[in-house]
């Protein structure tokens, strides 16, 4: 067995879903195809909107996101999967398995896919495998959809208090370290870059905020 396919496999049983199922026996289906590994580039398109889903998909590494064109004709960020996230989880049974947006790498990622007869089989031969995939979608089906519906409906200003309020938490501090350019973070929030200067501005002026370049710092008033 090479270097290469020892490290897929490797990643592939550190993966919650596929834990009941050993890693070796998954070893002869990459070799005859009927699942494989596919590395993507940053910013390579994963699924284009239409593209029929014929397959599970697991993030073995990396990081992408599901996007739409808003009415500007600008890309907004819909929700973002990351390791052990599952794509095409309930998709792939629809009587509609085609995907309803763009799916991009927003960074060098690899996923594992499988195609549905081999799921099928390995639904049929462990039936731990079976419960873990459907407590799986069960679980993230119902979130996805929450999230979707909460980033298409809220404002920009509800996008951005609810960043903060996680940064807030996240780094116990009213003084909000930014990891990431403004760029960087609108897409994250799904806006343009202006719109969301835009609202910072209108934010510091209603006394919520204070920001530079490095920080965004949380006033008294944000928390009333």
């Amino acid at each position: 067995m090479g270097f290469v396919m020892k490290k897929y496999l490797k990643q592939i049983g550190q993966i919650d879903l596929m834990k009941s199922i050993n890693p070796q026996d998954i070893e002869p289906y990459l070799t005859e195809g009927s699942c494989a590994v596919t590395q993507y580039g940053k910013d390579n398109i994963v699924h284009f909107v239409g593209d029929i889903c014929s397959k599970l998909e697991i993030i073995l590494s990396g990081r992408v996101v599901i996007e739409r064109i808003d009415e500007s004709g600008s890309l907004m960020t819909i929700a973002e999967f990351f390791v052990g996230d599952v794509l095409g989880g309930n998709l792939m049974f629809s009587k509609n398995p085609y995907y309803p947006m763009t799916v991009t790498a927003k960074e060098s990622t690899l996923i594992f896919a499988i195609n549905k007869d081999l799921l099928f089989s390995l639904f049929s031969n462990n039936p731990d495998f079976f419960r873990s995939y459907l407590e799986y979608v069960s679980d993230n089906t119902a979130i996805l959809g929450e999230r979707i519906k909460h980033y298409v409906n809220r404002t920009i200003r509800e996008g951005i208090i609810s960043y903060l309020d996680y940064e807030h938490k996240k780094q116990n501090s009213n003084i909000i370290r930014l990891n990431m350019t403004k760029k960087a973070l609108a897409e994250r929030i799904g806006v343009q870059r202006t719109s969301l200067s835009r609202e910072l501005a209108k934010m510091r002026d209603d006394g919520l905020i204070e920001f530079d370049t490095v920080s965004i710092t949380l006033l008294n008033k944000f928390f009333e």
